[in-house]
Formats: C-alpha cells, sequence, structure tokens
C-alpha cells in the first residue's frame, strides 16, 4: 500500500523526468521516437524510484534504455536541481521498459488475426486426460 507521500514524490518525480528526458532526447538529434514515463513507484523510506519508461517504436526501446542508464547521473542531477524545494533527498533512479501497451497490443492483433485460438482450436494445447 502506497502511502501519500509516495504518491507525492512519485508524482513530482514523474512530471519532471519526462521533461528531462524529452529535453534530453532534443538535444541529441533523436526525433524518431516518442518517449513517456508511464509510471513511477517510490520505495516506502523514499531512497530508490523505479521509473517505468514507455517507447514508440518498441524496437528502440533497449537501446534507449542502455542510453538512459549511460546518463543517469546527469539526470538524477538534474532532477535534483527542478525538486530542490520539494525534495528533502533525491532518490536513485532506477529505470524500467513498460511494454504493457505492446502487450496489450500482442492480445489486439491476436484475436483480429488467424491466431484466435477460439476459432482455430489447434493453437491450444492440447489437455491430458488423467
Amino acid at each position: 500500500m502506497e502511502t501519500n507521500r509516495q504518491k507525492k514524490v512519485a508524482g513530482v518525480l514523474q512530471r519532471d523526468l519526462v521533461d528531462v528526458i524529452q529535453k534530453a532526447l532534443r538535444e541529441a538529434g533523436v526525433k524518431d521516437l516518442i518517449v513517456s514515463v508511464s509510471k513511477v513507484n517510490v520505495t516506502t523510506d523514499l531512497s530508490i524510484a523505479k521509473v517505468y519508461v514507455s517507447v514508440f517504436p518498441h524496437g528502440k526501446a533497449p537501446e534507449l534504455l542502455k542510453e538512459i542508464n549511460t546518463v543517469k547521473p546527469f539526470i538524477k542531477h538534474d532532477i535534483a536541481q527542478r525538486t530542490r524545494n520539494q525534495l528533502r533527498r533525491m532518490p536513485d533512479l532506477s529505470f524500467f521498459i513498460d511494454d504493457s501497451l505492446e502487450y496489450i497490443d500482442g492480445i489486439d492483433r491476436s484475436l483480429k488475426g488467424e491466431e484466435n485460438p477460439i476459432e482455430n482450436r489447434d493453437l491450444l494445447p492440447k489437455r491430458k486426460k488423467s
């Protein structure tokens, strides 16, 4: 169960992280990516923040995550400067790829396409009779 403090800190971090990451991408000259911070979870002691980043197109997500982890100290410093009046201590940032949209899209495609197990029973695993 998240406390109100955790939710507030996560909200502040999420809003500022979006700005910082998009600014960094613009400065790097990357124009063909859409990046958003879909969720931020903060531990109860406010020392670690798990940041879930959603990337479109999804194929470039691992490459972007590697780049974000390379510049993580700069991102953390930038966020600390922005939140210095709101946060006493800046949590450590851990970045993860949020693939929930890709997962939902895969389910949607499966239901619309030939891979529909309701219509094609051969796609379902055979049950063993006991």
